[in-house]
């Protein structure tokens, strides 16, 4: 290994992230009791112009009179972008307001790491301003061909400050390269393979070598469940540890996709003893099932390992 190396920043389990318009407060409580690791409530996208700032009020009053921490789920806000009039009252009232029940803010359409740092500078003033013992964690969304591009140099700088993990926003992505396509994710009949493979891989892989999560973004066609099933395998087979729900009947998949089997963690655990019992003996390497097994593959079932405990301690 290296002598360079970068731990994980914040272990957190993120099999689904489920979001939720800020501009429908009745969606709230159904999102809380939906089962999901993380949530975001919106303020970007999602929402109208029109309703930005009651959105704004619909979300803080929630995030202080819901019990989020006690249904087990971690909560983060994504806030208007940088280029928006509504951005810095975003973060400003969020903390000022409910900084203490907030786990992190999703920043949309990062393009250089500047866009993270100016978010991690107000966070940092406002937590001494408001004296909070909870540090507001960031993730930043790459979903621009600029973001993209600058994908490795925003995940190694923000090892420094508050940067937790990365998300693939497939549809600004699309747009954003001008991609001839008109869904939110899913395959182009057009193109041999998964389009979006490439930029994943890309993404995942810059997470990994800085100690980031990194989560896959949306599936729009919330009627094609095996599209959804699909498209968070091939995430999950690249490295990704949780996916996007755009509605409350993906969280079960999502769920489904990114928690091993229990056959999945039995090879593990034998894959480990295997390797347990070879190092007694003064071997590198084991014979497992009629397959060699060696360093690497106990560095793999660690992973499993690691994975299925973190789950079943948050499920506890």
């Amino acid at each position: 290994m290296s002598h360079t190396l970068y731990e994980s920043k914040t272990p957190r389990v993120q099999r689904c992230e489920l979001a939720v318009p800020g501009s429908r407060p009745e969606m709230f409580e159904k999102a809380l009791k939906s089962g999901v690791d993380f949530i975001f409530l919106d303020l970007e996208d999602a929402v109208a112009p029109d309703d930005k700032l009651q959105a704004r009020k619909n979300i803080i009053q929630a995030i202080n009179d819901l019990d989020w921490k006690g249904h087990g789920v971690t909560l983060s806000v994504r806030i208007n972008g940088l280029d928006t009039q509504y951005m810095v009252r975003d973060v400003v009232d969020l903390v000022e307001q409910a900084g203490h029940k907030i786990n992190t803010l999703l920043i949309p359409k990062v393009g250089v790491y500047e866009d993270v740092y100016m978010v991690e500078a107000m966070l940092n003033q406002l937590e001494m301003q408001q004296g909070l013992k909870n540090r507001i964690g960031v993730e930043a969304l790459i979903e621009t061909a600029l973001g993209m591009a600058n994908v490795e140099d925003i995940a190694r700088k923000g090892t420094a400050g508050r940067l937790e993990a990365l998300h693939f926003g497939v549809a600004d992505y699309a747009a954003s390269n001008r991609a001839r396509t008109t869904n939110i994710g899913g395959l182009n009949p057009d193109y041999p393979g998964d389009q979006w493979h490439a930029a994943i891989s890309r993404m995942t892989v810059a997470c990994r070598a800085f100690g980031l999560r990194p989560i896959d973004g949306p599936f729009g066609d919330i009627q094609d469940p095996e599209g959804f099933k699909l498209a968070a395998k091939r995430a999950a087979a690249l490295g990704c540890e949780g996916k996007w729900a755009i509605h409350p009947s993906q969280v079960a998949l999502a769920n489904e996709v990114f928690t091993p089997p229990a056959a999945e963690i039995d090879k593990a655990k034998r894959i480990l003893a295997a390797m347990k019992e070879a190092a007694a003996q003064g071997k590198g390497a084991a014979a497992l099932d009629g397959k060699l097994i060696d360093a690497a593959s106990e560095r793999m079932a660690n992973n499993i390992v690691k994975m299925a405990e973190a789950i079943a301690a948050k499920n506890k």
